[in-house]
């Protein structure tokens, strides 16, 4: 591959469908699982973690470090929390756990993964905080009180698109894709009707997904995305960019009309509308 001047544009389609390959990140999962190194604890942001089988690990991707500093909960920018905190795909809790120990009241940590929801009660005991953290087996939301709002709302989510009719071979599978991305439709859907009236919803995503179809998804749940933050890394020889996007309401116009794609191109957007919000294009 050349290092000067633009890519040829059948190279950079082959670079982009390697990056979101489904095939890639089911081969990724397995060797993760099944790899003779995988340790039973690790060591980050000098805690150490316990890792159960089956559940993913933050130490073969950036992810979960990378969700710790979108979230501010370490690092140079780590604030004191207040209020609740809902995550949903926990893994081993470390962000739950985090987020606890940086003040947060209230933590739940949700996951469809049973060994995940142990895993991460393993490590609020471990660190202090399993008076503050609540772990239970729900697939998104649906073991939730209906009744219960959250002030933040987190998913680092399985942003891989896998076919609509892809049969898991494993639950350490679904931490790595999504087939049809119905959890995230469910998502998109769900999540701002759990938030307190000043709550944020918010996703971790990444280039590996695919956003055109995201933002279609999210306009047909009657949802905005807005980018608040992103970054580019290196994971082994594909180029990744992750954000941190917000998940709103779309706005209506006059006569209660929710926007939508159609309508929205009809909506004069001014100067001052476009430096005030973002949207993910």
């Amino acid at each position: 591959m050349s290092t000067g001047g633009a890519l040829p544009g059948n190279d950079v389609e082959v670079l982009v469908n390697q990056v979101q390959s489904y095939l890639n990140s089911l081969a990724r999962s397995t060797m993760h699982l099944t790899r003779d190194d995988r340790p039973e604890t690790f060591t980050m942001h000098q805690r150490e973690w316990a890792l159960l089988d089956e559940v993913f690990a933050p130490i073969y991707s950036p992810s979960s470090d990378i969700s710790l500093h979108f979230l501010n909960l370490v690092g140079e920018t780590a604030a004191p929390r207040s209020g609740s905190f809902l995550e949903i795909g926990c893994g081993t809790g470390i962000i739950s756990v985090h987020g606890a120990l940086a003040g947060y009241e209230r933590v739940v940590a949700a996951d469809i993964n049973e060994c995940a929801v142990e895993n991460t009660r393993l490590n609020a005991d471990r660190h202090g905080v399993s008076d503050r953290v609540t772990a239970l087996r729900s697939d998104l939301f649906a073991s939730l009180d209906p009744q219960d709002r959250f002030d933040t709302i987190f998913w680092s989510s399985n942003y891989v698109l896998a076919p609509t009719d892809y049969e898991y071979g494993s639950v350490h599978e679904r931490a790595y894709m999504d087939a049809g991305y119905r959890a995230h439709r469910g998502y998109l859907s769900e999540a701002v009707d759990h938030l307190t009236g000043t709550g944020s919803a918010l996703l971790h995503f990444s280039s590996r997904g695919d956003i055109p179809l995201l933002r279609k998804i999210a306009a047909e749940c009657g949802r905005e995305l807005r980018t608040l933050e992103s970054r580019t890394v290196v994971e082994g020889q594909d180029v990744v960019e992750h954000m941190l996007l917000e998940i709103t309401p779309a706005r209506t116009r006059k006569g209660g009309r929710p926007f939508t794609p159609r309508n929205r191109a009809e909506a004069r957007v001014t100067p001052a509308r476009q430096a005030r919000s973002r949207t993910l294009r």
